[in-house]
């Protein structure tokens, strides 16, 4: 169980729940979530190790959002079986819900009280003495730079704080698993190294977390491993360089030009070079070639460049370049 001490330290103490320790944080077996016609998830099957950042990525629509709130009991299974530190979604929803953080996608803070309050309220949701939700909740404030705004109302608040807030809110039961649904979105930088310090600091003391967000960068950083969802299926699993490596390769070779002609050259030379290429109006990716083969490449009236691959090629690879709506 999480421990938020205070010295603003993190600490992991006994695991109340009773689970034995080779028990699996989450284990989804055929899982399906179904919107009357809609299927938001497809029969996927995924499972999170103790102790780590797992993490689901894909665009709008993917079902990562429902699955999250499957996995918190916010939404009901449609069939398959998904099991939360052994315990099943299904008919032990009370207890899955009390050991479990989370962090929503939209903000569902009460506005209308002070930001203290709204961790005080949240506590006595999990039964927590007055001292110690009071406890509880100075050390998340400190930890967030929240703590001289703890008198404020939430409705005075900038977004980024709101932000900060609802992640506080999410450790206030001393969590053992807590769930990340796009926990940075409208943070400044700052603001979002300060998140990432802090959940990396839970993850070393042994906090398994699932995060979904569409930063790239934040997925790189945080997650151990993760999978690629795309219309309710997951298309590939791994660590971030595994992905990486398996998917886009070592590097890129990136062509830029509003001369379509141009761009046809460098894709028919690229490709004659044995690259495999991804083609819109104004850019050309090939995959599967070095930097040498650049300069070769160069056309008047194109920029072209080699660049590692990254973690966006993979899920521009796997889902498209093209925009759903």
């Amino acid at each position: 169980m999480v421990q938020v001490g205070s010295d603003s330290q993190v600490a992991v103490g006994v695991d109340s729940s009773g689970a034995s320790s080779d028990v699996k944080p989450v284990v989804a077996r055929s899982l399906v979530k179904e919107f009357g016609d809609l299927v938001a998830v497809r029969g996927i099957d995924f499972e999170v190790r103790p102790g780590e950042c797992f993490g689901f990525l894909g665009p709008n629509g993917a079902g990562k959002t429902s699955t999250m709130r499957m996995i918190t009991c916010a939404s009901p299974v449609t069939s398959g079986s998904l099991l939360v530190n052994g315990l099943s979604v299904q008919t032990q929803g009370r207890a899955v819900k009390s050991i479990i953080g989370v962090v929503p996608q939209g903000d569902n803070l009460d506005d209308e009280i002070s930001v203290i309050n709204n961790l005080r309220l949240y506590a006595g949701y999990f039964g927590i003495s007055r001292t110690e939700a009071d406890a509880r909740a100075k050390t998340a404030l400190e930890l967030f730079q929240l703590a001289e705004r703890a008198d404020s109302p939430v409705d005075e608040l900038s977004g980024g704080m709101k932000r900060r807030l609802l992640i506080a809110r999410g450790l206030i039961n001393e969590p053992e698993i807590l769930v990340l649904d796009e926990p940075t979105t409208g943070l400044d930088p700052q603001a979002r190294h300060l998140v990432w310090r802090t959940l990396r600091r839970l993850k070393d003391q042994g906090v398994t977390m699932l995060l979904t967000t569409h930063y790239m960068d934040e997925a790189a950083t945080l997650c151990d491993r993760l999978i690629v969802m795309h219309e309710g299926r997951i298309l590939a699993e791994g660590t971030p360089p595994e992905l990486i490596l398996r998917i886009a390769g070592e590097t890129v070779i990136e062509a830029h030009s509003l001369d379509v002609g141009a761009l046809d050259r460098i894709a028919e030379h690229l490709r004659d070079a044995g690259a495999e290429i991804e083609q819109t109006p104004d850019t050309v990716h090939a995959f599967g070639l070095n930097g040498s083969d650049v300069a070769e490449s160069n056309v008047p009236g194109a920029q072209i460049y080699s660049r590692p691959a990254n973690l966006e090629d993979v899920f521009l690879r796997l889902t498209g370049r093209s925009l759903e709506e």
